[in-house]
């Protein structure tokens, strides 16, 4: 009786939904297929290499698909605002966004048939959230516009080059960005400060850009150096050309951390959000991650040498730290929106 399932009548609506584990995969499948598609968000074609996920999910199970690109606290705000009548099933958010999701009743769970794989740091005991892959903060520079990469954060107030991190407050990705400075220099996931302090001395110097760090931004030339995760990183270069850029990971430090899916608590095709877990989750689903240049978090998938090949030395990352607070980093990350606009967009020119 356990993968019979349940069917709920609410407003005229029947909504059929699996289990929360991965007892019958068939039945998922099914379910999954009579729903015909899946929506999700932040998970673009050109981030981490969803791109190719999405097709063979598409193809093998004969869903519809598509993405609207959110950052990690944008999704959780449509989630909530949309409620029942939600137009997105599953998105992927940072990690410290993960248990917020959960907090505001967002969430519903699933454990995929990997779960076991799955280290305990990186995954909700009741599989409402689990991440699918780490990355770590990293510059990319232009060699057509700067002739000196930095190399370590202190480089970075030496340049006369533009730097450019995105939108604080709001990019899982930039917050921690000024994680990273802040461990760095120093710092921890509770005392931002030193970050805080180089953010705006770049600022005074009138070096702190706001242009989105994008691939059609670096395309065009109008990023100087970025702050990205390496994957991004990677993929970026490799998209336009790989001599063009540079890409390392701050020698004076850096953090890794990952991203989770988050399946909305009211998914109008929960079943297909499920099932686009467990693809994620599966050998197939990491290889995927790790095309596009994402550490996927299960270690017990084999990564193609063509692959690992494309990937950053791993004496680079021996500087890079994981959050190791995550409570204070969820207050931290909760103060950094009016931290970032008194002390560094105070100073910009």
């Amino acid at each position: 009786m356990k993968n019979l399932l349940v069917t709920v009548v609410s407003g005229g609506l029947c909504l059929s939904v699996a289990p929360a584990k991965a007892e019958n995969l068939n039945v998922l499948i099914q379910a999954a297929k009579k729903e015909g598609a899946v929506y999700s968000v932040g998970m673009p074609d050109d981030w981490a290499n969803w791109k190719d996920t999405w097709a063979q999910i598409t193809q093998k199970y004969g869903l519809s698909h598509r993405d609207t690109d959110l950052s990690s606290a944008e999704e959780l705000a449509k989630f909530d605002a949309e409620k029942t009548n939600a137009t997105a099933d599953i998105g992927d958010v940072g990690h410290t966004f993960g248990p917020v999701a959960l907090q505001k009743g967002l969430t519903q769970p699933y454990k995929p048939s990997t779960w076991g794989d799955i280290p305990a740091w990186a995954k909700d005991k009741d599989g409402q959230w689990v991440l699918a892959y780490t990355g770590t903060i990293s510059f990319i520079t232009n060699n057509q516009l700067v002739k000196e990469p930095p190399k370590s954060w202190a480089d970075l107030l030496k340049g006369k080059y533009k730097v450019t991190l995105g939108a604080v407050g709001v990019s899982a990705r930039a917050n921690s960005a000024v994680l990273a400075a802040a461990l760095a220099r120093g710092g921890d996931e509770k005392n931002l400060k030193p970050a805080l302090e180089l953010f705006s001395q770049l600022a005074k110097q009138g070096r702190l850009s706001l242009i989105d760090p994008s691939l059609a931004n670096l395309e065009k030339g109008e990023i100087e150096v970025g702050i990205l995760w390496d994957f991004t990183s990677l993929s970026y270069r490799d998209r336009i050309d790989s001599k063009r850029f540079t890409v390392s990971i701050p020698t004076d430090g850096s953090v890794t951390t990952g991203y989770t899916t988050i399946i909305n608590k009211y998914a109008k095709h929960p079943n297909a959000a499920k099932l686009v877990r467990e693809y994620v989750l599966s050998d197939a689903g990491q290889v995927n991650l790790a095309r596009g240049y994402a550490r996927p978090i299960r270690g017990n998938v084999t990564i193609p040498a063509d692959v690992q090949a494309k990937l950053l030395p791993a004496s680079q990352y021996r500087v890079a730290k994981p959050i190791r607070d995550f409570a204070a980093w969820e207050e931290s990350t909760k103060n950094l929106p009016r931290q970032w606009q008194e002390t560094v967009m105070v100073n910009m020119q």
